[in-house]
């Protein structure tokens, strides 16, 4: 019996870092050559846009970055010996950028792929940069025919039928693929059409990291011609994968691999918080992170994603108590902190919020309380918050929620002051699971998250007895009126359809409408819904549009 023809091909799951054209480059070579000694693999593969990493937006605009670009090219394929390399990036030609690709074989450029369709949707806006190119290139490899693809021609079905009339055996497809909680699956479905349309094997490679909100997940996998996976890899994880091809009887099959197995929405999500948060404040280079802690649900899951991203030495928690503030906050804040270990101080904001109070004395006469004064206390917290960040260097996290970022029910220049909002795309509702998932994989017996945190009814606690559903419907009429809105872009009389009352569903979008400014001065967080506040979202602040 002939011993089968067989390709070994190494993927390279890597985290980049956007703009950092040198650095990028440096991790391109040591993976090759890694992959070259260890399986002695033929051909390694790079997600895309590799060396100016994903998306470097307006940077694509500046010609330092064009000449850091060509000068890394020419190092690159000076650099390829003894193992061909597949690596993305920005092609500039003239006035014209395509988001492009190419073969890198014994000191030369072998190859090259520009990216024909240009996703211009949600978070995407490559038409903005780049020049659609003319279809895919086709290249051999050990006398394997492969097809090389970039990221959003694997999801329309033109440029996979024109690699295999172009000879193609085996696709490639180099992905930055942002996360979200639906995306794993959907990508495996969208490349499952792909195989059953052109009856080839699929070699899917995504980036894996975080930048600014969006995180790339990873979970690389492998399709064979009969739509199966025979490889993944897994989500959230830098590393280097090998996976191989076969000839046999002519044919060419996917050799099965290690297959990652698919998991929860909650452990994907913690996975992408946890991960965009790590890789946030390691390439902003902050010594650690500092956060308010309430004794609240929102703040216990928020300190609990930066101690699994960042270890516990690298965060401090403050309680800052009111007169407003229950026992039961104190102490479960002072637990939570016990239980992970993490540097824990209590400040009170009394002696602040009553020099304001007095301050404002002659200008408040005559004038009943409302939310001002709950908004002082905010305010007190974070000005106490943003100096121990300024006096530490440590980045300041908020830990608001995406129900209260879309109500408003936040406090500009208090609780919504810092960096980085961990869970800022997260609803409550789903805040209560990823907080159950965390104390799921906990030691038995040491919840990350008192169970009374997650028990109690949610307060900002900023007057007597308050409870949040005196100023907002219940979590769960909530939540499915806003996702409603915000992820699947329905009516009001679509969102009553459902079984909502028309008030309360005109009320919660008037809410949304009328904060947008709040929102626009909001700091980043991490994207894990299809449609996240930031840079998906767009709706202007001043609008006389009426639902």
């Amino acid at each position: 019996m002939n011993t089968p023809q067989r390709l070994t091909l190494a993927l390279a799951q890597t985290n980049l870092l956007v703009g950092d054209v040198q650095g990028n480059l440096a991790r391109v070579l040591t993976q090759a050559a890694q992959a070259r000694q260890q399986w002695q693999a033929d051909l390694i593969l790079f997600p895309e846009l590799t060396l100016s990493g994903y998306p470097p937006e307006d940077l694509l605009f500046h010609r330092g970055l064009r000449t850091q670009i060509d000068k890394a090219l020419q190092d690159l394929a000076a650099a390829a010996s003894g193992i061909d390399l597949v690596v993305g990036f920005p092609e500039y030609s003239g006035a014209q950028i395509y988001n492009s690709a190419a073969l890198f074989r014994d000191g030369a450029q072998a190859a090259l792929t520009r990216k024909t369709c240009l996703p211009n949707y949600r978070v995407f806006d490559e038409k903005r940069y780049f020049t659609p190119g003319a279809g895919p290139a086709v290249f051999d490899c050990q006398g394997f025919k492969l097809g090389l693809l970039v990221c959003e021609d694997i999801w329309e079905p033109e440029p996979a039928r024109s690699a295999r009339a172009r000879g193609a055996e085996i696709l490639l497809v180099l992905n930055a693929s942002p996360f979200d909680m639906h995306k794993p699956q959907e990508r495996e479905s969208v490349v499952g059409d792909r195989v059953r349309e052109c009856g080839l094997p699929v070699v899917y490679l995504n980036l894996c990291g975080g930048q600014d909100e969006l995180v790339f997940d990873g979970n690389s996998f492998v399709m064979n011609a009969a739509g199966e996976v025979v490889f993944r890899a897994p989500a959230h994880v830098n590393d280097c994968y090998r996976v191989q091809f076969e000839r046999r009887d002519g044919r060419v099959y996917a050799v099965p691999g290690e297959i990652a197995p698919a998991i929860s929405v909650e452990a994907s999500v913690y996975g992408a918080l946890v991960l965009g948060v790590r890789d946030y404040v390691e390439k902003h280079r902050f010594p650690g992170v500092i956060m308010g802690l309430s004794g609240g649900v929102d703040s216990a899951l928020t300190l609990s994603i930066a101690v699994d991203a960042l270890g516990c030495e690298r965060v401090q928690a403050v309680m800052m108590p009111s007169r407003y503030t229950s026992a039961m906050s104190n102490e479960d804040a002072a637990l939570q902190a016990r239980t992970l270990s993490v540097q824990y101080s209590s400040i009170s904001i009394e002696g602040m919020f009553e020099s304001a109070l007095k301050a404002l004395a002659a200008e408040f006469a005559g004038r009943a309380p409302d939310a001002t004064e709950e908004n002082i206390q905010a305010r007190c917290r974070g000005l106490l918050l943003m100096a121990l960040s300024n006096k530490t260097g440590r980045m300041l996290l908020t830990t608001g929620n995406k129900s209260e970022m879309a109500v408003g029910y936040a406090t500009l220049y208090g609780d919504m002051n810092g960096g980085f909002a961990p869970i800022k795309d997260c609803s409550k509702l789903l805040v209560y699971r990823l907080a159950n998932y965390r104390n799921s994989i906990a030691p038995r017996g040491k919840p990350a998250i008192p169970l009374r945190v997650i028990e109690r009814e949610p307060s900002a606690e900023l007057r007597p007895d308050q409870k949040d559903t005196d100023s907002l419907p219940p979590y769960s009429v909530l939540d499915p009126i806003l996702e409603a809105f915000i992820e699947e872009d329905l009516s009001v009389d679509e969102i009553c359809a459902r079984g909502f009352e028309r008030s309360i569903v005109t009320r919660v979008l008037n809410l949304v409408q009328r904060n947008e400014y709040k929102r626009r001065q909001a700091p980043p967080g991490v994207r894990v819904s299809r449609r996240a506040f930031g840079r998906d979202w767009r709706y202007p602040i001043t609008s006389g549009y009426r639902r």
